[in-house]
């Protein structure tokens, strides 16, 4: 296979995440001030794309609160740096079984709502780019599902198309891709897409270079992508990612260290991603750039 390097790259940042971190390292962003700062701070470090999730400002437990994310994305765009915004619409998916001989119903944990009360925030803050879980998995812990039925997918990718807001596809596993192209062949989400590979997401795909191939190669040509994977391989997969041709992603969300047993910021793995980035010669594109490159309009929130 010949080397399709990318020699234009843009770095998403993925600031704060909903995992429970919050307690595992001081960088960590809670409130939407903390957020919003770490995304400016990020974005100055060269992050054209700031991917953000909203948590409970006193236990950083994750939220879908729609007004935490209206004041994340306004002190975003009051800032004095442009960048362009990816919100989460992940949230509102999960299911916590009651264990293995008496799974129903739910406990606590599960936190399942309808298409529309899932990307309320989208509606309401009108970024440019959210994001589509295009499946349904296992994650680590016992009996935890993240849930994303065809059906589901359909409506909020509807949704998100009729909001003039660019899906970022996540696959998580290979069926993710393949469902992914059917949602561009049934007319819910419109061609080009966009993807992110998320590599080494128990129980997802694995983060070795042969499954990582095997997602790149279930692209189709003309669609973009990022990819990321977590812990202590997060900067390898920059340079995987701009080697097999794609953008990159790095942040809290997937990795606290920036050397072992070193604690990172948002602006300190940007800094490092730029850095592998241009040292395999390739250009770092800013946040115009990728609006142009993407088909993105840059708008203010309704009201």
């Amino acid at each position: 296979m010949p080397l399709t390097m990318n020699r234009e790259v843009f770095i998403t940042c993925a600031v704060t995440g909903s995992g429970g971190t919050q307690d595992r390292s001081p960088h960590v962003p809670r409130s939407p001030k903390e957020i919003a700062d770490s995304a400016i701070d990020a974005a100055r470090a060269g992050a054209a794309v700031v991917h953000c999730h909203v948590r409970d400002p006193e236990t950083g437990s994750p939220r879908r609160d729609v007004a935490l994310y209206r004041e994340v994305t306004d002190r975003i765009r009051d800032a004095d740096i442009d960048v362009v915004l990816n919100l989460t619409a992940g949230m509102g998916g999960d299911i916590v079984f009651g264990g293995v001989e008496r799974p129903l119903p739910p406990v606590d944990g599960t936190d399942m709502v309808g298409a529309t009360e899932r990307v309320a925030h989208i509606a309401a803050c009108l970024p440019e780019i959210c994001t589509l879980d295009c499946g349904t998995m296992n994650f680590a812990e016992a009996d935890y599902v993240m849930t994303n039925t065809p059906g589901m997918l359909q409506a909020m990718g509807r949704m998100m198309t009729d909001l003039g807001v660019k899906p970022e596809i996540e696959a998580f596993d290979t069926g993710h891709l393949w469902y992914a192209k059917q949602l561009v062949k049934d007319g819910v989400l419109d061609s080009p897409a966009l993807v992110q590979l998320c590599m080494g997401v128990p129980w997802g795909a694995p983060d070795d270079l042969n499954t990582f191939m095997a997602m790149v190669n279930n692209v189709p040509d003309d669609w973009t992508f990022s990819a990321f994977a977590l812990g202590r391989n997060q900067m390898p997969y920059v340079a995987a990612s701009v080697l097999a041709g794609g953008n990159v992603r790095v942040g809290l969300e997937d990795n606290l260290f920036l050397d072992k047993g070193v604690l990172a910021t948002n602006a300190q793995l940007v800094e490092r991603a730029v850095s592998i980035v241009e040292n395999l010669g390739a250009t770092i594109i800013g946040p115009q750039a990728v609006r142009d490159k993407l088909g993105l309009v840059k708008r203010a929130p309704k009201g």
